[in-house]
């Protein structure tokens, strides 16, 4: 037992290494950027109060859109999706995989469970090691040793993993990143040509200059392809892992399945409330285990009811079924007689007594 136990911890601290790096660099920058530079180097006084005054405010949303996308819990399967005891045992020793499968078939048309993809052979998706049925955009994480909930990837830099519960933060995590850098080579970038020029005086500060340069410009282009590429998949409601291998529904593979229009891809991850969308409290549509689609599922899916993970705010609905007509393209034509070119999207709000209707961007 004890042997194990100083496994984990050693791979658990290992994990921890790019949070760490990422904060030590953080903090360097906070010495560099506020001590070196806007007290000791710059000599105007004002201009040291509007350099300190816009970075403390930025500094400020970065670390907390990072904090919470490290310590908010990832998404978990509700138990209505673990198989009974019976099923399970049947499951496990059934001879041949058309019989799992009518126990899977049995399963979910008794729980009325909310899944629609399949697997490559048309099969209901099951987790051979949690002993559950997916739901629909949950995958298992290796690292994490769980399914979670609209998995998009494991990310090292957080040491959590970037899915339902996480995905906005990270997003923010992201953007504040992002503009954290550029505001930091903005505002250096005069004294690093000083540097070259011999404009700055000899001292071991100026090396801290040069490098908080060099590392935040660094850092700003790297991180625009990333906020970019996660800009994208947002706008267009994909995962990093439906991007390369596109969700299989009945009717087979569809990379668009769970694309509602760009108005309401980004609602679904920032929430209704603007004032809301660039602050770091999670404010994300629906309960993470059932998603509109533009395909008709073919019956009536109802969510799970479950407690909500430590961290964020937004209950799993109590069995508020959606049937037919209430999925975009059930209700498609109904709304092109109108002169609508794309139906709204109705969710479910928070505590699950109303309906919120989205309105089309397009």
């Amino acid at each position: 037992k004890m042997a194990p136990l100083v496994a984990r911890c050693c791979l658990a601290g290992l994990r921890s290494i790019p949070v760490v790096f990422i904060v030590a660099v953080i903090v360097w920058s906070y010495y560099a950027y506020v001590l070196q530079m806007c007290a000791w180097t710059v000599e105007n006084t004002g201009e040291k109060v509007i350099y300190l005054v816009l970075y403390h405010p930025l500094l400020f949303m970065f670390a907390w859109a990072y904090w919470k996308t490290i310590f908010t819990p990832v998404g978990t399967v509700p138990k209505e999706f673990y198989l009974p005891p019976a099923d399970l045992e049947r499951f496990e020793h059934a001879d041949n995989e058309d019989i799992q499968r009518d126990i899977l078939v049995k399963v979910v048309r008794e729980r009325n469970l909310p899944v629609q993809c399949r697997t490559n052979s048309g099969a209901i998706r099951y987790c051979e090691k949690c002993k559950c049925v997916k739901p629909d955009r949950c995958h298992h994480c290796s690292v994490c040793g769980a399914c979670v909930l609209k998995m998009d990837h494991h990310c090292p830099w957080v040491n959590n993993c970037v899915c339902y519960t996480t995905y906005k933060f990270f997003v923010l995590f992201l953007g504040y990143a992002l503009l954290y850098c550029l505001y930091i080579a903005a505002t250096s970038a005069q004294y690093f040509v000083k540097f070259w020029t011999g404009g700055l005086e000899q001292g071991g500060g100026r090396f801290h200059i040069l490098f908080l340069f060099f590392v935040s410009f660094m850092f700003g282009l790297s991180l625009v392809s990333l906020f970019g590429y996660h800009l994208y998949l947002t706008c267009n409601n994909r995962s990093t892992l439906e991007s390369f291998r596109a969700p299989i529904f009945r009717g087979g593979p569809e990379k668009d399945g769970f694309n509602l229009g760009r108005n309401n891809n980004f609602i679904e991850v920032f929430g209704e409330e603007k004032k809301k969308w660039f602050l770091p409290i999670f404010t994300s549509c629906g309960d993470g285990v059932m998603y509109p689609t533009r395909l008709a599922p073919g019956n009536s899916y109802s969510s799970m009811d479950t407690s909500t993970p430590t961290g964020a705010t937004s209950p799993f609905q109590n069995n508020k079924s959606v049937n037919d007509s209430e999925t975009l393209l059930g209700r498609q034509q109904k709304y092109l007689e109108e002169g609508v070119t794309e139906p709204p999207i109705r969710y479910q709000d928070h505590n699950g007594s109303t309906s919120v209707l989205i309105s089309p961007d397009q």
